[in-house]
């Protein structure tokens, strides 16, 4: 009795024990992504309004977009949480546009390469594995409003992973000029699509708690097993000993499922070999009649069937090849019936019964119509014969 109770709280404690880790399991939410290099294709948008972050979001007279994708970028990224990116975009000062305070009254090609180190702010505020918001400085040149200049870059932005593979990116870069001779400041936006590869993986730190507090459960359960292994020596003998009896009882069982099924191969060959015996029902040319050893013969077939009333019988019937075939088939389609129709008037049920005419189909010798042979011959052609359908 002590030890049952003691099998029971054990059992109880690995089970409680084993739905806890269950939840532990590290999954991919715990895995990401800690350095890799990222490949980005997109759209950029330039406000050069002269207001700088006066009127940001002022679409229509301030931003200047290019309907296809205007942005390249190539970087590579860290495990400490920093990136190395270079940056090229194209872009269009558009006719009636705000560019420097001004109207503008043509379009105006837009061209600019820029380098910049950004930091993961994921570092500080702790890893998510989809979302990524950075900052970033840089320095770059500009071709705009047919004026060159260089510049000084600071970036804040994001991205959004939908795998560990791709993602979305967007930011806003704010850039100065370098010299303010003749040259504004601006603001560049850009979205795309990003691809990483190059990718080394890592936990997060959700992830790594996870980890070590699944190392420590491992260890308690190895204690565990330990304490109760002797507990679980004895169940399972008594497991072995329980099992042994039910294959002993399954052995035992399975010799009489098997000699009570050679029994009924035998029977079952027995009427198989009765019913050949009887021979076959012969019938003379052009003729389906049946005749007094015909009938003699199916009186003792119906005598086998009544004795054995699981049987189903088959009777196919035959001509010789004389004769055209559609003819030859009605013939024995007409012998199928005088056999099946004498069976059933001794007593057989019709449903016991599968009747098949072959016509010249299947004859027993040589006698086709290319061969000529005696009327004995062809006689052994014109025939009724039986066999087990099913039992």
């Amino acid at each position: 009795m002590k030890v049952t109770k003691t099998l029971a709280i054990i059992a109880s404690l690995l089970f409680l024990q084993s739905g806890f880790s269950q939840e532990l399991q590290l999954t991919k939410k715990d895995s990401i992504v800690q350095s890799a290099w990222i490949f980005g294709l997109g759209f950029n948008a330039v406000d050069d309004a002269g207001s700088e972050f006066n009127n940001v979001f002022n679409f229509s007279d301030n931003w200047n977009i290019v309907p296809f994708p205007s942005r390249l970028s190539i970087g590579r990224y860290f495990k400490g949480g920093l990136g190395l990116e270079a940056i090229g975009s194209y872009n269009q000062y558009q006719e009636g546009k705000t560019i420097d305070g001004i109207i503008a009254v043509e379009d105006i090609d837009y061209y600019a390469i820029d380098f910049r180190v950004s930091y993961d702010l994921n570092m500080i505020l702790g890893e998510t594995g989809w979302f990524d918001p950075y900052v970033g400085i840089g320095a770059g040149y500009t071709d705009a409003n047919n004026q060159g200049r260089g510049t000084y870059n600071a970036s804040v932005g994001f991205s959004t992973w939908l795998s560990f593979r791709f993602g979305l990116v967007f930011n806003s870069t704010g850039k100065w000029a370098m010299s303010t001779e003749n040259a504004t400041n601006h603001i560049q936006h850009a979205a795309g699509a990003v691809y990483r590869f190059g990718i080394e993986k890592g936990l997060s730190k959700k992830g790594e708690e996870k980890l070590a507090l699944i190392r420590e459960m491992e260890k308690e359960q190895l204690r565990q097993d330990s304490i109760a292994a002797a507990q679980r020596a004895e169940e399972e003998a008594r497991l072995l000993a329980e099992r042994l009896k039910k294959e002993e009882e399954a052995a035992q069982l399975a010799a009489e499922e098997k000699a009570k099924f050679d029994s009924e191969n035998a029977r079952k060959k027995q009427i198989e070999e009765s019913i050949k015996a009887l021979g076959y029902v012969y019938f003379d040319l052009n003729s389906s009649f049946l005749n007094a050893n015909d009938k003699a013969l199916l009186d003792r077939l119906a005598i086998i069937l009544e004795e054995n009333p699981s049987v189903v019988i088959k009777v196919t019937s035959h001509t010789d090849s004389r004769g055209s075939n559609n003819y030859n088939q009605w013939l024995s389609e007409r012998r199928v019936k005088r056999t099946t129709d004498y069976l059933i008037s001794k007593g057989v049920d019709a449903k016991r019964i599968q009747g098949v005419g072959f016509g010249e189909d299947k004859l027993t010798n040589e006698c086709d119509d290319k061969i000529y042979c005696t009327e004995e011959k062809h006689r052994e052609n014109r025939r009724s014969e039986f066999s087990v359908f099913s039992y």
